[in-house]
This record gives C-alpha cells, sequence and structure tokens, in this order.
C-alpha cells in the first residue's frame, strides 16, 4: 500500500545551529507557553552542533495538562513556522526505555 508522506515543512537546505533555535524559541516563551508548553528542552544533531542540511529539530516538550493529538500538533506547527524547518517533538513519557538516557545527555533546557 503506497502512503502520501505527512505534510510537514520543507527540510532547512542550510544546517541550523544550537545557538539559533535556543535563542529563538525562548524569544518566543510567552507564546509557547500559551500553547500549554511547560518546558522546552533541545536534544538530537542540533543540540549537539552536528546538524546538517537535511536534519530536522527534536524536541523533548512538558506540557502544563495532559495534551490531546491536536494540542501536540499544534505546538509542532507552530514550532516549524518559527524555525521555518521540519520539527518533531516528544515527550520524557513517550521515550522508549533504550533512548531515554542518549536523548537525556544531549538535551539542552531552552525554558
Amino acid at each position: 500500500m503506497n502512503r502520501k508522506p505527512m505534510n510537514r515543512k520543507p527540510i532547512n537546505r542550510k544546517p541550523i545551529n544550537r545557538k539559533h533555535v535556543v535563542t529563538l524559541a525562548q524569544a518566543h516563551q510567552r507564546e509557547l507557553e500559551s500553547l500549554g508548553i511547560k518546558t522546552l528542552e533541545l536534544f538530537g544533531s542540533v543540540a549537539r552542533d552536528q546538524a546538517h542540511p537535511n536534519s530536522d529539530v527534536d524536541f523533548l516538550v512538558e506540557f502544563t495538562i495532559e495534551p490531546t493529538l491536536f494540542d501536540v500538533f499544534r505546538v509542532q506547527h507552530y514550532l516549524e513556522d518559527l524555525l521555518d524547518c521540519a520539527v518533531d517533538i516528544g515527550t520524557h513519557a513517550a521515550l522508549k526505555a533504550h533512548l531515554r538516557e542518549p536523548v537525556t545527555k544531549d538535551a539542552v533546557r531552552v525554558f
């Protein structure tokens, strides 16, 4: 069965760096908090400053209340629009046990 790809932001063609992402997200902290975000952490290749042109930006998010799927997508789309690149978001609770240590080791607290 052929599936259509998700309608996602195009990948940023110029590598994005940690400082840019953290600074921009912190500048929009109030708006992100209004979307229900309590904490925001950057992880993955961007957090390690090893991103390449096809890298997306990975965030761990803690919500103030249990989010609906709509809440998660709304935050993802907000961040994609803000950063003008593809974004993946997840929660600490959703991390598989074997990924928890490497992800949290790389994580950079945004707020």
